[in-house]
């Protein structure tokens, strides 16, 4: 790691922090002890991530695939990893995990057209950045509202993540 983590319980100033982030996470992380040296932002990460991982209206299972995709994209594998038990546990199989780290994602691969659209829309957000408008009415074709909210707000927060995990080599 490129900056010292904060080991938990050891600054009482960040006792309440940590308890929130215990409540909702279950550990303190490595990611969350080097953010708790900026409380404001480790408080706002843990707001923002837990939304978009706990109260996402996208099935479980695209919401994982689609954090794993991004950290295969960002050559990002601590979050990747972090994130196959997830995975598994929200009925993906090892196999469909698999093949997300494949660049393109193979054709043969059994998803749904609302699951090939929805990683195609994160390979292009993730690459591109900027998402072609026939993609964009693919998508649209299968989320509106809170799921096409929840779905580019997925991707672009697991880029911020996988971007600072990799910048500060958290994980390494």
């Amino acid at each position: 790691m490129r900056i010292e983590p904060i080991v938990p319980g050891s600054r009482p100033e960040l006792a309440a922090l940590e308890a929130q982030i215990v409540a909702e996470r279950g550990r303190i992380s490595p990611l969350y002890q080097v953010l708790l040296h900026s409380p404001p932002l480790a408080h706002g990460w843990e707001q923002m991530l837990s939304a978009v991982r706990n109260r996402n209206s996208l099935p479980a299972g695209l919401r994982e695939l689609l954090i794993l995709r991004v950290a295969v994209l960002n050559d990002a594998p601590y979050e990747f990893e972090a994130h196959v038990p997830h995975a598994l546990q929200a009925g993906v199989a090892q196999q469909t995990i698999a093949a997300m780290r494949e660049q393109p994602l193979p054709a043969q691969l059994a998803l749904s057209e609302a699951e090939r659209a929805a990683l195609d829309y994160a390979d292009a957000m993730t690459g591109a950045i900027a998402v072609p408008d026939a993609l964009f009415a693919r998508v649209r074709q299968h989320y509106q509202g809170q799921q096409l909210v929840d779905l580019t707000a997925t991707v672009a927060a697991y880029n911020m993540v996988s971007r600072f995990l990799e910048a500060l080599q958290i994980g390494h």
